[in-house]
């Protein structure tokens, strides 16, 4: 080959490679925050939030990018992993949980934010209005502050006689003050005692069931959060082990062997933020996109874990369960 056809040759491939360069860059990142661990099942939100981003054109590797980053449930984490999603310069920041949320938003005041997971948006000064949030920032509630009523209701029907019921709280999360108050207010009205147990370390839950004794609690309500979700092997089989009815904010505890949980159906929300982001991508801002709520949810029962602990389960409740466990 003659050096000049040669160097004609190099010349093209340099330019494709350039020009290949250019279009991958071109492809809008989607950077997701979240609190879990890649291995962790809560990371089933992929799925839906992909899903959503495919009803809007949107599929990975095709074009667009995602980025992830897991704080595999150490909050403290979140502040330098958003940081460096936003040094990436990613075009959207989709997040999971109030303290994901959190940080991404203290980590820019430019750059789209889509938050899921988070109790109660105003209150934690993420948006302005749930119909006018403003700024950069809008999202999916999970109204886990609103949800404790319920979970009080619904454990209180399946151990009647309980004076006491202790709740579980990570004190961490942003949301715990309105979910201790609206669990102590429903107990108020029942006529029984909500004593709070809080742990933000998996040292600190053992300490916390070991102390139900004293309390003679009951049963037990357990608070939403991340790191709490992320532990929910270890604390349905200490609610086994002390032999105490519990119940939950997720089907996932429920899965794991606990007694029964009340909450949003995450699928739907999830696809619904994967349609928010590809909104996003295609010109729309977050401050024009109102914060949603949640309308459908899932009472899941399961009835070997109520034998082991010698519950009947009312009808009443089994009538109204979405999922018996058997």
């Amino acid at each position: 080959m003659k050096r000049r056809e040669f160097l004609l040759m190099l010349t093209a491939a340099v330019a494709a490679a350039r020009g290949l360069r250019a279009q991958q860059k071109a492809m809008p990142v989607v950077g997701e925050l979240s609190a879990f661990s890649p291995a962790n099942p809560a990371d089933r939100i992929r799925g839906p939030i992909h899903q959503g981003m495919s009803e809007m054109g949107f599929v990975e590797g095709q074009n667009m990018v995602w980025e992830y980053r897991w704080a595999e449930g150490h909050y403290d984490r979140l502040p330098a992993l958003a940081a460096d999603l936003v040094s990436r310069k990613v075009d959207v920041i989709v997040t999971d949980g109030t303290p994901s949320a959190q940080a991404a938003k203290n980590a820019t005041s430019t750059i789209p934010i889509v938050f899921t997971g988070v109790g109660d948006p105003v209150d934690v000064g993420l948006v302005a209005s749930l119909a006018r949030p403003g700024g950069n920032v809008t999202g999916f509630t999970n109204i886990s502050t609103e949800l404790m009523p319920k979970l009080v209701e619904l454990l209180t029907e399946i151990v009647p006689q309980a004076k006491v019921v202790a709740l579980l709280v990570n004190p961490d999360n942003a949301n715990a003050e309105g979910v201790i108050k609206n669990t102590q207010e429903a107990a108020r009205t029942k006529g029984i005692q909500a004593p709070v147990l809080k742990a933000g370390t998996e040292g600190e839950i053992d300490t916390a069931f070991s102390s139900l004794g004293e309390l003679q609690a009951g049963g037990l309500v357990v608070g939403p959060d991340g790191f709490i979700g992320s532990r929910r092997a270890q604390i349905v089989g200490l609610a086994a082990r002390y032999a105490v009815p519990a119940v939950y904010p997720h089907p996932l505890f429920t899965a794991a062997g606990g007694l029964i949980s009340y909450g949003i159906d995450d699928d739907t929300v999830y696809r619904q933020a994967g349609i928010y982001a590809g909104r996003i991508l295609k010109g729309e801002k977050p401050a024009d996109l109102p914060v949603q709520q949640p309308t459908t949810f899932k009472l899941v029962v399961n009835l070997k874990t109520a034998e082991a602990l010698g519950l009947t389960i009312p009808p009443s409740i089994l009538a109204r369960a979405d999922e018996v466990i058997e």
